[in-house]
């Protein structure tokens, strides 16, 4: 069978940047391995793809107009910028794109094989479920005694989408839906690597009897991706960069929330003030309040702590070039909620991490870091908590410096991540088993 290079794959990323970037990381691997690509995207978010368009100008884009909708303030097309308690009306809104889609497909003279679609875009399958019964209780351990290591959770630390489920009600009932479909995709595709999950990888290939499961991560930005690729920030990278320069190796704690999580003032005041106690060094990228957060009561530094730590620390607001400051010899450690993308910067970085996990798979992402990888410590959880600043500081002060246990085990961690993306790695070799998969889907259909 003759394989080609002229396979046509639709990529269609969720309008949220740790999605968005992601998937774009993995696009360009696909391109540079010979595929044929076209990224879907709103008109908002097409200049996210300016960077990855200007490296490969073989990329088609096709630009749909953002649906209207009642509740999402006009223009708002990027989940960084919805009113408060609006993901779930960004999923259900997405779908009314799948019309323009068909018609596209439709139309075009050599459509794709497959869409490569997030896993919260699971209507691109089409596939419909039963509906499941939810427990009541709050404090209730669910048990997954199926899955490897047999894990209990709480009914709080999973997913809201998962507990806010009304069965009837339209909306949870197409959330559901998509995020099953995705079980019945023709393939799944992980940012992740053998050596950080084999026996969860494993377990979804052989118990779940999935064939077509590629770890194609930690998925990562090309060499000259500019660094403000994210966004904009209050801040310029070089005059960021010169004053970590300054700063000895290891002395600084980068604190990072991500780019949906927007701290309520009292959380703010209390990681002011731990970060004032400690007397280490920081970077503090401070997520602002949104369209539907009261105003006043959310993401406002303290008034004067920018002057009473003036020349020990970097407040930044906006988007924060995170990888960058990760792999800068002068940070040693990092604050982080434990969003996916996070974790793996940090991991690729080799920094141990201080784990502050709010929702959705944090809770989960932050026990493989502390309790199965051993790279983190704990040091608060929920999205509401509020820590204790002295804790905070001390904390902050353990986890730069000679730390070495944690910080040995962080630079095994990450040459394990460089040795899984590099030619011959377990990652670089999914990548080219799903290449291979796809030619051959593509000859298939002819």
């Amino acid at each position: 069978m003759t394989l080609t290079n002229s396979t046509h794959i639709l990529v269609f990323p969720y309008p949220a940047q740790g999605h968005m970037i992601a998937l774009l990381d993995l696009t360009h691997q696909l391109v540079i391995r010979g595929l044929t690509i076209t990224i879907l995207v709103t008109p908002k978010n097409l200049p996210i793809l300016n960077p990855l368009l200007s490296t490969h100008p073989t990329i088609q884009t096709l630009v749909l107009p953002f649906p209207i909708h009642p509740s999402i303030p006009p223009g708002v097309e990027n989940t960084k910028d919805l009113p408060n308690g609006s993901f779930r009306t960004m999923m259900r809104v997405l779908a009314e794109l799948s019309y323009p889609i068909t018609q596209w497909f439709n139309s075009h003279p050599s459509p794709p094989v497959a869409i490569l679609s997030d896993m919260f875009l699971g209507w691109t399958t089409n596939s419909q479920f039963n509906s499941r019964n939810d427990p009541n209780d709050e404090n209730e351990l669910i048990p997954f005694p199926n899955f490897p290591n047999s894990p209990n959770y709480p009914w709080y630390q999973l997913s809201n989408l998962f507990r806010t489920y009304v069965k009837g009600d339209p909306d949870s009932e197409f959330t559901r839906d998509g995020l099953c479909a995705n079980m019945v995709s023709w393939g799944v595709i992980f940012n992740s690597f053998n050596e950080l999950e084999s026996v969860y990888l494993d377990h979804i290939k052989n118990d779940l009897g999935r064939k077509r499961v590629f770890a194609v991560g930690p998925l990562v930005p090309p060499i000259d991706a500019p660094k403000e690729r994210g966004g904009s920030s209050s801040i310029k990278v070089n005059d960021l960069l010169g004053w970590l320069d300054t700063c000895s190796d290891r002395s600084v704690v980068y604190v990072c929330f991500g780019s949906q999580v927007v701290l309520n003032n009292r959380q703010m005041e209390e990681l002011a003030l731990g970060l004032e106690k400690s007397g280490t060094r920081f970077v503090w990228s401070v997520k602002e309040a949104t369209t539907g957060h009261v105003a006043g009561e959310y993401g406002v530094v303290p008034s004067g702590f920018e002057d009473r730590v003036a020349g020990r620390g970097f407040v930044i607001k906006g988007w924060a070039p995170q990888v960058v400051i990760l792999n800068h010899r002068a940070v040693g450690s990092f604050l982080t909620h434990c969003g996916w993308n996070s974790l793996l910067e940090a991991i690729i970085a080799g920094v141990p991490m201080l784990t502050w996990p709010m929702g959705a798979d944090q809770y989960i992402n932050s026990e493989l870091l502390v309790e199965r990888i051993g790279v983190a410590v704990k040091v608060c959880q929920g999205g509401l908590t509020v820590p204790n600043a002295d804790e905070l500081a001390l904390k902050f002060s353990e986890s730069v410096g000679e730390n070495q246990l944690l910080s040995e085990r962080a630079k095994e961690l990450s040459q394990a991540a460089l040795n899984a993306v590099k030619d011959g790695g377990s990652s670089s070799r999914d990548l080219d088993g799903l290449v291979r998969e796809l030619q051959l889907l593509s000859v298939e259909m002819k």
